[in-house]
């Protein structure tokens, strides 16, 4: 019986990965076709597209070493001894290097010189995402600084200083981006009171992919009988979780406080703000 409840839980879990995979990654399109079909980025933050390339960067180097460093993997193994093999998977790596291409594809769309759409004067990356741009580069340097001056060989002996930590600080940077690259686009939309040019469809996507995520989480976790698979996997729990809030701020921005704006936008172009006027006049 508890064979088959094994079976039965690896093919779920299976299952809802490569469901979440599938959502997340078509959460990609909507926004980039919206661009397209608007021949405009105006409504959008270029800070989100700006720092959604670093974070899908760390994201991909954190899976692939997770699922393809041998030393990584080891050094799991020796701190986790219950779980010994990491919670991720292979559709976390195929979503984070998909992800890469879609949001430099969406960044490039502020060129105009590519694409040719219309850019508002006020689509400048602001100096708190440039901060954060830079500074993650910063603090991985520092980690792996401390790697090699803490550690007694060179960052292999997994429980000093070692090199998944240096995985960790690339998964924090993704957290950190995670937390911060929403709150641009919020703040767009309230100061517009519209979210017109922000794609409420990837939003659905993502949230759907967000649930799922920790759902499949969850399972591998207690299927282990050992919950250092969140702890040891941080990343993917909080991910999720970060992922669900902000989710759920943008539907309630589209579909509860701006829903008549939406409205209106589809009738009249004058009822936009003054902040909106000002970017369809750039």
């Amino acid at each position: 019986m508890s064979s088959q409840l094994e079976i039965f839980a690896r093919a779920l879990s299976r299952l809802l990965g490569w469901i979440y995979t599938f959502c997340w990654s078509a959460s990609f399109y909507p926004q980039p076709i919206d661009n397209f079909r608007r021949k405009a980025t105006t409504g959008l933050a270029i800070d989100f597209p700006t720092i959604n390339v670093l974070g899908f960067v760390c994201y991909t180097v954190y899976t692939s070493a997770f699922l393809y460093s041998p030393v990584i993997r080891s050094q799991y193994a020796a701190r986790h001894p219950q779980s010994e093999e990491p919670t991720v998977r292979f559709n976390d790596f195929a979503f984070a290097l998909h992800a890469v291409v879609l949001s430099f594809l969406v960044y490039t769309q502020f060129w105009p010189s590519i694409w040719g759409f219309k850019v508002s004067r006020f689509q400048r990356v602001s100096w708190p995402i440039l901060g954060l741009f830079w500074g993650s580069f910063v603090a991985v340097a520092v980690v792996i600084f401390i790697v090699l001056a803490k550690s007694p060989d060179n960052g292999y002996e997994p429980l000093s200083w070692a090199w998944i930590d240096v995985i960790y600080a690339l998964s924090y940077v993704k957290l950190v981006i995670t937390v911060v690259k929403y709150v641009p686009q919020a703040w767009v939309n309230y100061k517009r009171k519209s979210t017109r040019g922000w794609s409420i469809v990837q939003i659905l996507l993502d949230l759907t992919g967000g649930v799922l995520s920790l759902v499949q989480l969850i399972i591998d976790s207690a299927f282990q009988d050992d919950w250092s698979g969140v702890t040891g996997n941080p990343i993917k729990f909080l991910l999720s979780n970060v992922t669900i809030f902000f989710d759920l701020i943008f539907v309630i921005q589209h579909y509860v406080l701006y829903r008549n704006a939406e409205d209106k936008d589809k009738t009249s172009p004058d009822v936009y703000s003054p902040l909106l006027r000002a970017e369809t006049n750039a």
